[in-house]
């Protein structure tokens, strides 16, 4: 395939789509039908034989749950229930997760098996401090080896997520500004910036302002530099940008801000495509938050676990929150007292230190790696997204191709496409090709977007398979085939009226009515 460097092709049609044979039990092969949970079992039975509670007396005070109406089911019910349902998800163990800026990338297995060690599996956060000094240790050996990746002189390690490490690092910068009596009200945020960003500014009481990009999708330094004043407190800037793209005025973005008496915010989440290459604190950052289940391996997903530490340049560095790990004499104590420290606290936030877990398994990875294999991780980043980005230009519209290579995710948008169809359409028949979809519609500032982020864990060849796929739904949207309207065909359940789903969900099952119609979950939107 001139095309198709690594020589990976899809199977011939005949053998691909074999023949739509409708089954009795809506089974096809493997690929088993599951009812709802509350169509399997029924409200009057229990899963289990036991005897009549009877009338025994309770000490509830009359605090007695109700009937909750949930079915019984008996254990291999249960676990056939959910393994079925589970065979019906997608995940990184399938597949490529081409998520732009989410960065779902494959974890090394060796990081689990750290992480489920004794002593950091089974920590209690009250424990003696005498009897956790090995976990008290791993935080600080990572709180040391996220300092010298980044450049900067401490870290807070306690945030829970990005969101979390983002509304960190702007109390730093609003105590910094506090502390030498300099009341701003304004923080500058550009619009190719994560959409937390705004969101933390406007939660710590700050005036969000908008700050424009360039036709090359990176901030206009121009117009940054016309809005700086005495009014503004700090710039919160995504680098790399939400646009795959890095920002090459940062130093000159920070030289700026600084002069003008405010603080630089980065948002560190895209930080895998520049560790090990870049450091944020030679380019004037005040503070960053690290994500690790991004940059140094945890499952990301599903809601958690996740870490946000920040790195603190040496203005904002007292002010950092509680508690935090000291090395003290041939130990390590955690400070948790304002009045125990040698730092200006803005205080405490989060009840414990932090997530165990997250911080076993990331410095796992960084050990493991090596300084040298950490900036393979940035660099192989930035050649999958680029590899993806050059064989995709000719089908889709790259807004920014032009602007130079991307760093490790590339955008394209649905420009070009056929009149009738969407972006939409085309992610839903990435569905019936077996791979998840790629980000949608995001950033805001590209119409139709479609950001591509391959992570550094897949393979060439992984790659080629995906891109085989994104060319021919692509190749469908822009000559007009109308079926992808109808997309996904194959997937176990067919296209959902998601705006519908969101504004009036079901959030209760009903029994079904006696003229067999449906009025259960799924009935209104479900499809197939």
């Amino acid at each position: 395939m001139a095309n198709n460097p690594s020589g990976w092709a899809p199977k011939s049609p005949e053998v691909a789509e074999g023949h739509d044979v409708e089954t009795v039990t809506g089974n096809r092969a493997l690929m088993l039908e599951e009812p709802l949970l509350f169509e399997i079992g029924a409200t009057d039975q229990c899963g289990v034989d036991i005897d009549p509670a009877g009338n025994a007396p309770t000490r509830l005070g009359g605090l007695e749950r109700g009937s909750v109406d949930l079915p019984g089911l008996s254990e291999p019910q249960a676990v056939r229930h959910y393994t079925r349902l589970s065979r019906q998800n997608y995940g990184i163990d399938l597949g490529v997760f081409p998520l732009g800026s989410c960065t779902m990338k494959h974890n090394p297995r060796l990081n689990e098996k750290v992480a489920r060690l004794p002593g950091f599996a089974d920590v209690h956060p009250l424990q003696p401090v005498d009897t956790v000094q090995g976990a008290l240790e791993c935080i600080e050996k990572l709180g040391d080896w996220l300092i010298k990746l980044t450049g900067m002189h401490s870290v807070a390690m306690s945030p829970k997520a990005g969101a979390h490490g983002e509304l960190c690092g702007l109390l730093c910068i609003r105590a910094a500004l506090e502390a030498r009596g300099d009341a701003r009200k304004v923080v500058l945020v550009p619009e190719s910036a994560h959409g937390t960003n705004p969101a933390t500014a406007a939660f710590c009481g700050y005036r969000v302002e908008n700050i424009p990009a360039n036709d090359a999708g990176r901030v206009d330094l121009d117009a940054l530099k016309a809005r700086l004043g005495p009014d503004v407190a700090a710039v919160m800037i995504t680098n790399p940008n939400t646009c795959g793209l890095f920002e090459p005025d940062m130093k000159a973005i920070s030289d700026a801000v600084h002069t003008a008496g405010a603080l630089v915010y980065c948002d560190g989440a895209n930080f895998n495509a520049i560790v090990g290459r870049v450091r944020p604190g030679d380019l004037g950052i005040d503070a960053m938050h690290i994500n690790l289940h991004k940059t140094f391996s945890t499952p990301h997903g599903g809601g958690g676990p996740g870490a946000g530490p920040v790195v603190l340049s040496e203005a904002v560095a007292p002010y950092a929150p509680l508690p935090y790990v000291r090395k003290s004499g041939d130990g390590y104590e955690l400070v948790e007292e304002e009045n125990a420290g040698d730092s200006d606290s803005f205080g405490r936030m989060v009840a414990f230190h932090g997530q165990m877990g997250m911080f076993t398994r990331a410095l796992a990875y960084m050990l493991s790696h090596g300084a040298d294999g950490l900036k393979q991780v940035a660099e192989d980043a930035v050649l999958n997204a680029n590899y993806v980005l050059r064989r995709m230009e000719d089908l889709l519209d790259a807004p920014y191709a032009h602007s130079g290579p991307c760093m490790h995710e590339a955008i394209f948008s649905d420009r070009g496409f056929a009149e009738g169809l969407s972006t939409l359409d085309l992610a839903k028949g990435l569905i019936d090709e077996g791979f998840h979809p790629m980000t949608m519609y995001f950033p805001l500032v590209v119409h139709g977007a479609m950001l591509v982020e391959p992570t550094e864990t897949e393979s060439r060849d992984g790659l080629d398979q995906f891109i085989t796929a994104f060319r021919h739904v692509a190749k469908r949207a822009r000559e007009g085939d109308e079926t992808l309207k109808q997309a996904p065909l194959y997937a176990p359940r067919r296209r959902l009226d998601e705006t519908l789903a969101a504004r009036q969900p079901v959030l209760a099952y009903k029994t079904p009515a006696p003229d067999g119609s449906s009025t259960g979950l799924g009935a209104k939107y479900g499809g197939g």
